[in-house]
């Protein structure tokens, strides 16, 4: 596809019943935007399965010691860091567990929007990062053919990484690309071409799955509990405290004495005070033998009693 052939693409289009926004007051714009984000987790949800397969390749690659790549350029790049720097606060991940590869790099205070045409930039950050077959990447373009994550996506290919392709078009370039296509059409935008909006949307909907549901199956949620946070500040410390509490069914006081026992480790708490535990070592080990799973920990304790 060349640069002319965007005109043809949906997220490029234009609604024929769009009003004239210049001449609506704020209450009409704010209403009429809001109308046209309802429709994006209808969208959303005809792409459940494929969310679903990706989850499992991602949970089953980081299981045999694989890594997650986000890939993007512009917004949708954005996206990727957010979502990846997200995760070791609220699921404790290590940093390079979790990583965004984004076109031009991810230190600028100003956007290059000039990097994403280089498709030879996505394979060469992707190997700069040392992509390996138990890598998953995740390439990300509301356009579904932007030439840096078509290159990241042929180079993932090529390396033998699992790829998915995440983007707003059908019969998408990275769609055809990768091992598993997440294509949720959101159609024109409120304002032609701002694909920050509803395209946007759509996208950090489906990379909130990805991430949050591959950190609920690899054990990093109790219930519907935060476990492995780390409380590195007041604020997460009081919430510890309050998480300890409602999975355990003590007062905060105890929940607080608890977490100083494990070294504000959330899930060693639980353990020390749901299980049979004489001591937050105990605990520790149980989670060790549990694969980080509290569920499965308090099952071993009560099989060893």
């Amino acid at each position: 596809m060349d640069a002319h052939d965007t005109d043809r693409l949906e997220t490029e289009s234009r609604d024929p019943q769009a009003p004239e926004l210049d001449l609506m007051t704020t209450e009409e714009l704010v209403r009429y935007m809001n109308e046209a984000d309802r429709s994006v987790p209808a969208r959303v949800g005809e792409s459940l399965a494929d969310i679903a397969a990706a989850v499992d390749a991602i949970v089953e690659a980081i299981r045999g010691g694989g890594r997650l790549f986000y890939v993007g350029a512009g917004t949708s790049g954005r996206l990727g860091l957010l979502d990846a720097y997200e995760c070791p606060p609220t699921f404790g991940t290590p940093p390079d567990l979790v990583q965004a590869v984004i076109a031009g790099g991810s230190g600028r205070q100003q956007a290059d929007e000039t990097a994403e045409d280089r498709a030879e930039d996505g394979a060469d950050d992707l190997k700069a990062r040392g992509l390996s077959p138990r890598d998953v990447v995740v390439g990300i373009a509301a356009s579904g053919r932007t030439p840096y994550v078509v290159g990241a996506l042929r180079y993932a290919r090529k390396v033998g990484a699992v790829s998915v392709a995440v983007c707003c078009v059908r019969g998408s370039t990275i769609g055809a690309l990768a091992d598993i296509a997440i294509e949720v059409p959101v159609g024109p935008e409120v304002v032609t071409g701002s694909t920050r909006l509803k395209a946007g949307t759509a996208q950090k909907l489906v990379l909130n799955m990805l991430s949050t549901v591959t950190m609920i199956r690899l054990g990093k949620v109790y219930g519907n509990l935060m476990v492995d946070l780390m409380p590195t500040n007041g604020k997460l410390r009081r919430r510890a405290e309050r998480i300890v509490a409602m999975a355990t069914g003590v007062k905060p006081e105890a929940a607080a004495r608890a977490l100083q026992q494990t070294g504000g480790d959330v899930k060693t708490a639980i353990v020390l005070l749901l299980a049979p535990a004489p001591d937050a070592g105990q605990a520790s080990r149980l989670l060790m033998r549990a694969g980080g799973s509290v569920r499965q920990a308090l099952r071993l304790a009560r099989d060893d009693a």
